[in-house]
C-alpha cells in the first residue's frame, strides 16, 4: 500500500508541458519524448513505466540537460520550482545537478569512478555543492551507506567500486544521489541488478526519504509491480508519449488503455498461476517508422479505423488522463 501523497496547490518541483526531445540521425529523426507532460509536487512520487525504448529514460535525461547531440530538446517546456531549464545554461544546469536535482543511473558506473575510494567520491559529492568538514561529509557518507542497507559502512567507504558485488555498487551509486538532500530525484531503474530483500528495503526508504524531507521523486521502470506499491500516481509511456495517468490505484485497479491493460495482464499473480499470462502481441515499433495514428494501433485488439488519427489526451475514469480513442470500460474488483 503506498501511503497517500502530500498534494499541494504550491508550485510544483517539478512541471514538464510538451516535452519533445529528438535524435537527427543520417536515417531520419528520431521523435524519443513526442509532446509529454509531467507534474510532481513535493513529497510526491511519480511512477513512469513503460517497455525499453518507450521514452522514458530520455525523459528524465531531458530533464536534467543530459542530451548530447545528435538528440536536442526540440520543444516544450521544464520549469523546476518555476525556473525554466529549456535554454538554461550548462553552468547553471551543474548547479542543480547533485545537489537540487539527483539522478540515480541503472549502471552504477555511470555515477562511480572506478580510480577513486568510495568515501573520496561520497566527500568529494558534499563538497562539490557545501562547505562542511571532512569529517562531518564522512559522518554523512556513512549514514547514507546505512540507509541503503550496506552492511559495515565503514569499512565499505575505503573500498574502489571494483571490489563490490554490482547490487552493491548500485547501492553506493543510490547513496551518493541521497547525500545533499534533492529536492528532486530521477531514479532510471535503479533496482533492477538488486535481490528483492535489498530492493524493497530500498523502496522503503525512498518512499520514508519523500514523506519526511518532501522530496520529489520520479522512478522510471519497465516494473509495473515496483511502482504499484512505491508511487502515488502512475504516467505510462508508449513510443515517446504518456498514453495513460492518474492515481497508482486508480491506474492498476480499472486502466483506460489497452496498453496498461495489457501490462497489468502480464504481471504473474496468484490468480493466474499455473496459467499463461496474457502478453502484448508484436513489439514496440520503431520510433523511425511509427505507424500512422496511435502508435499502439498494430498491437491493440480495439483498433479501428478511427485509430488512423493520432488521439490527444482526454479525460478518463477517476480523474485519469488518456490518450485512447476506445478506451477501456473501468471494471473495479
Amino acid at each position: 500500500m503506498t501511503m497517500e501523497p502530500k498534494m499541494s496547490n504550491a508550485t510544483p518541483v517539478l512541471e514538464v508541458q510538451g516535452l519533445q526531445t529528438h535524435f537527427f540521425t543520417h536515417g531520419g529523426v528520431v521523435k524519443a519524448v513526442d509532446g509529454v507532460d509531467l507534474k510532481v509536487h513535493a513529497g510526491e512520487i511519480l511512477g513512469l513505466v513503460g517497455e525499453s525504448g518507450s521514452g522514458k529514460s530520455i525523459t528524465g535525461f531531458s530533464v536534467i540537460g543530459l542530451i548530447d547531440a545528435p538528440g536536442r530538446i526540440a520543444g516544450g517546456s521544464i520549469r523546476y520550482l518555476g525556473e525554466e531549464l529549456v535554454g538554461a545554461t550548462e553552468q547553471r544546469l551543474q548547479k542543480l545537478r547533485g545537489k537540487e536535482i539527483a539522478m540515480i543511473f541503472q549502471d552504477p558506473m555511470m555515477t562511480l569512478n572506478p580510480v577513486l575510494r568510495v568515501d573520496t567520491q561520497m566527500v568529494e559529492a558534499i563538497h562539490a555543492h557545501e562547505k562542511v568538514s571532512a569529517k562531518a561529509a564522512l559522518a554523512r557518507a556513512r549514514d547514507a551507506l546505512a540507509m541503503v542497507g550496506i552492511p559495515s559502512p565503514e569499512e565499505r567507504l575505503q573500498t574502489y567500486p571494483h571490489q563490490l558485488s554490482g547490487g552493491m555498487r548500485q547501492r553506493v551509486a543510490i547513496a551518493i544521489a541521497l547525500l545533499n538532500r534533492p529536492k528532486l530525484i530521477i531514479a532510471d531503474e535503479p533496482t533492477t541488478a538488486l535481490d528483492v530483500t535489498i530492493q524493497a528495503q530500498i523502496l522503503y526508504e525512498v518512499q520514508k526519504l519523500c514523506r519526511e524531507t518532501g522530496t520529489a521523486m520520479i522512478w522510471i521502470t519497465h516494473d509495473l509491480a515496483v511502482v504499484s506499491g512505491l508511487a502515488d500516481r502512475i504516467a505510462v509511456m508508449y513510443a515517446g508519449r504518456i498514453v495513460e495517468s492518474g492515481a497508482t490505484a486508480d491506474v492498476i485497479r480499472a486502466p483506460s488503455h489497452p496498453y496498461t491493460r495489457g501490462l497489468i495482464d502480464s504481471i504473474p499473480t496468484r490468480a493466474t498461476h499455473g496459467t499463461l499470462l496474457r502478453q502484448i502481441p508484436g513489439m514496440t515499433p520503431s520510433l523511425l517508422h511509427l505507424p500512422q495514428g496511435c502508435a499502439f494501433r498494430p498491437r491493440c485488439s480495439h483498433a479501428t479505423d478511427t485509430c488512423l488519427a493520432v488521439p490527444q489526451p482526454e479525460p478518463a475514469a477517476f480523474g485519469k488522463t488518456v490518450r485512447c480513442w476506445h478506451q477501456l470500460t473501468a471494471v473495479v474488483a
